[in-house]
């Protein structure tokens, strides 16, 4: 079954933790993504008391803490800089075990100028693999945006996902333009690419035609896919009216016994 939620880029980036709970419970969304820099605070630098804090909280919720939105990435050449990385993700692991949340997601950001894009899909993969080790021995999955110029570009995605070679490791859907190929109508052939390692989904502008949205849901439900379809949209002076719509859309684009 699909599950809905939102990400707090941008649309909730100003809600604190009890107003995003309250929010989201009495619109109808179970789950939320927590982007880090935002007015919630869930970062790492809070203490031991404060992440059980957080932890309560969810635990005394509807509201599921589906997972944190990091934006580390590790396609810099320089070593030590993708060591930074990739250490600095492993923190936030380790936040994300204490406050509850199920994963963590990370991304690639694009192909470094003069560089061949195999050398650095393997230099991501690697960097993914170890934090996709490390990430498991916590309980907490790593999930990998689809982003980045170069690296949001299918079938090198799909590439970067098969040199990190983890279980732990799987995708976060970011229903990108350029999932539907130029002059195509059909993301199928893209979605193939990652059938079974979808693990999140973002979503945009349920609104936008361009993007097949109901082709979309087809293909997760045929996947078997049972996790969060989350809304990552811009945000609103009326953010309470944009989610009730959003919601609307969201269950119209499937089927409703599908959905909840």
């Amino acid at each position: 079954m699909l599950q809905l939620g939102i990400v707090t880029y941008n649309i909730a980036k100003d809600w604190d933790l009890p107003t995003i709970l309250k929010k989201l419970e009495a619109l109808g969304y179970g789950g939320v993504e927590l982007r880090t820099t935002h007015k919630h605070g869930v970062e790492v630098g809070l203490s031991a008391d404060a992440r059980r804090e957080v932890r309560k909280r969810f635990e005394d919720s509807p509201v599921q803490l589906v997972g944190l939105g990091s934006a580390f990435e590790y396609q810099s050449p320089d070593p030590a800089e993708v060591r930074r990385q990739i250490e600095a993700t492993k923190e936030y692991v380790r936040l994300a075990h204490d406050v509850g949340a199920l994963g963590v997601k990370v991304r690639p950001n694009g192909i470094p100028r003069g560089e061949d894009p195999e050398t650095v899909f393997r230099r991501i993969g690697a960097a993914l693999h170890e934090i996709g080790e490390d990430a498991e021995g916590q309980g907490i999955e790593i999930r990998v945006e689809v982003h980045g110029p170069g690296t949001s570009e299918w079938p090198g995605f799909a590439r970067i996902i098969r040199h990190a070679d983890h279980p732990n490791v799987g995708v976060c859907w970011n229903s990108n333009p350029q999932d539907v190929p130029k002059g195509g109508t059909s993301i199928a052939d893209n979605y193939k690419l990652v059938a079974g390692k979808v693990r999140t989904v973002h979503l945009r502008d349920l609104t936008d035609e361009a993007y097949p949205w109901r082709e979309l849901f087809q293909l997760l439900v045929a996947d078997g896919f049972e996790g969060f379809t989350m809304a990552e949209i811009p945000d609103s002076p009326d953010p309470d009216r944009v989610l009730s719509y959003f919601r609307a859309l969201w269950l119209a684009y499937q089927p409703e016994e599908k959905a909840r």
